[in-house]
């Protein structure tokens, strides 16, 4: 299915840490969904004619009824499309249909973690004339439980029913959790159906995709690539387009899919930084030089970054000064290509996924909160006058997974943990040197390879070592010692949004502890990190 002719679910972001959840949920369940801030214009979103059976507006964290906070735009209920309302977007609709009144501040101190929705239908004997009860389970309902388990997250609430609309779930905490217009097609519910502590809410999405909107089953991998591939080859033509490979997920699978459709048009460049993990540059030269026969570049730069970066200890600084560098070594080494490969090159191609894009404008069109900068390749397009191509933008991580699969990417790529674009200088906590940067790729890789000999590799969702810049006494071979700490971190994550601490065996940590200690010569003394996201994040700097 052409992408034009295909049907999609536009879900309106108000700022919720939920919104891409939602995206994704809807493509598992098989219809394609793309996000937009909630600000956007009539003209700019897509419509019937487009392909669109239904919106959702996402949760948010304002109050609806405070100044400059986002609302809902005419346009969306005149799209002639089913609506859905989650958390914000119950409240915004109630807010915009029956004003100030219609949404309050929660009676109880709000609603936060788990709650019991108890369904409000037929079988309550109500009319619905009041806006209580009904004469008909609700269809977005249909199939839930009389009582069911839902994740609530939500200060304020709606304490009108608008007018025309019914009730048809509350909470103990939250008497309207639930409402309808069927006859005007819109839905509105307090909890998130799309986080996994809803325990029915894939049914709940179903229902609204397939019972209301009239959704099929479009959106596929299979169908995906063969279209990605007649996209890239419209764009490009018989020009020529050159990638930075990394080696990671996102950047090796967009190589081979831009190898797939147009072959020997496409020049990779790797930039070995000597930042990298013990073994890595040789096993991404030897993958796709070797095994998938792409022409690579491959630049041995270790000198350049650790000279730039002495004496840096600042994590900001550091990934300015990596992010720097990338650009000036990857700019030099495309504009030597010269007329074997970069002479009528007209296209980079990046590894750009659906959640970049999201993220690069917020819902009120302002810049988000800086946590840690991202090291990407911002800049190089217009440095080197080229267009960019971006095959992946419209997935997510596990979409490229499957679509790397399908490409034929080694299973020891597309299992890879998430790695930072600055590498281990991330993970070598103050100043780099080389002794140090040697220390921890050995200590890296004992855990990596205990980790991955007991099967935890694949349980965790990402595992790593952090060496820390302190030393601490010890005791070996009867010798005192004063060595370095290394911290083994490992978590369980579905979004990387939160994560928890992996409860990785006794028997295996002290096997790795034991392994580091006694092979690593300089590191005495290995503790793991049980701290969950929030409050830290998952790397250390």
């Amino acid at each position: 299915m052409a992408a034009a002719d295909r049907q999609r679910v536009l879900i309106l972001d108000y700022g919720s840490q939920y919104t891409h959840l939602i995206t994704r949920r809807v493509r598992e369940l098989g219809v394609y969904a793309e996000t937009l801030p909630c600000w956007v214009a009539s003209e700019d979103a897509p419509d019937a004619a487009s392909g669109l059976v239904g919106i959702i507006l996402s949760g948010g964290p304002n109050s609806v009824y405070d100044a400059g906070a986002p609302q809902v735009s005419e346009w969306v209920l005149k799209r002639g499309v089913p609506v859905l309302g989650v958390c914000y977007g119950m409240q915004a609709l109630a807010y915009k249909l029956a004003g100030r009144e219609a949404v309050a501040r929660g009676a109880k101190g709000g609603e936060y973690g788990h709650a019991q929705l108890e369904r409000v239908d037929g079988a309550d004997g109500g009319s619905g004339a009041d806006g209580v009860g009904g004469t008909d389970e609700s269809p977005l309902l249909r199939g839930l439980s009389r009582s069911t388990n839902v994740w609530m997250s939500h200060g304020d609430s709606v304490a009108k029913v608008p007018a025309g609309y019914r009730l048809i779930g509350r909470s103990p905490t939250c008497p309207i959790a639930a409402i309808e217009d069927r006859a005007n097609r819109i839905w509105g519910i307090q909890f998130h159906s799309e986080v996994t502590h809803t325990t029915e809410g894939r049914t709940l999405l179903s229902n609204f995709l397939y019972a209301i909107c009239g959704a099929t089953k479009s959106w596929a991998m299979e169908s995906f690539l063969e279209e990605a591939k007649q996209k890239i080859r419209a764009q490009v033509g018989k020009g020529r387009v050159i990638l930075g490979l990394s080696g990671g997920v996102d950047s090796s699978v967009a190589a081979v899919l831009l190898h797939d459709a147009i072959g020997e048009q496409l020049t990779c460049i790797y930039v070995d930084n000597g930042l990298m993990r013990a073994g890595e540059s040789d096993e991404v030269v030897a993958t796709f030089r070797d095994h998938f026969k792409i022409q690579l570049r491959a630049v041995d730069a270790g000198e350049r970054f650790l000279t730039a970066l002495a004496g840096v200890s600042d994590p900001e600084q550091k990934r300015k000064i990596i992010g720097r560098v990338f650009i000036e070594v990857f700019e030099a080494e495309a504009r030597s290509l010269g007329d074997s490969a970069l002479g009528d090159a007209k296209f980079l191609g990046q590894g750009t996924l659906y959640p970049d894009v999201i993220e690069s404008v917020s819902p009120k069109g302002g810049p988000s909160h800086t946590i840690k900068t991202h090291h990407n390749v911002g800049g190089l397009p217009e440095k080197l006058g080229l267009a960019l191509v971006e095959p992946l933008r419209e997935l997510f991580k596990d979409e490229v997974r499957e679509l790397g699969r399908r490409l034929g990417v080694p299973a020891t790529i597309l299992q890879r943990h998430p790695f930072p674009g600055p590498g281990l200088a991330v993970r070598c906590l103050g100043a780099l040197d080389p002794e140090s940067l040697t220390l921890l790729r050995a200590a890296d890789k004992i855990a990596r390879e205990e980790l991955d000999k007991s099967g935890w590799m694949a349980k965790t969702s990402q595992a790593f070592v952090v060496l820390l810049p302190v030393r601490s006494v010890g005791v070996q071979g009867d010798c005192r010692t004063y060595g370095r700490v290394a911290v083994l971190r490992a978590v369980e994550t579905e979004d990387f949004m939160t994560a928890g601490w992996a409860r990785l065996p006794h028997e295996l940590l002290a096997t790795i502890s034991s392994r580091i200690t006694n092979e690593v010569r300089g590191i005495n003394r290995v503790v793991f990190d049980i701290t969950s996201k929030p409050p830290a994040t998952i790397e250390w700097e």
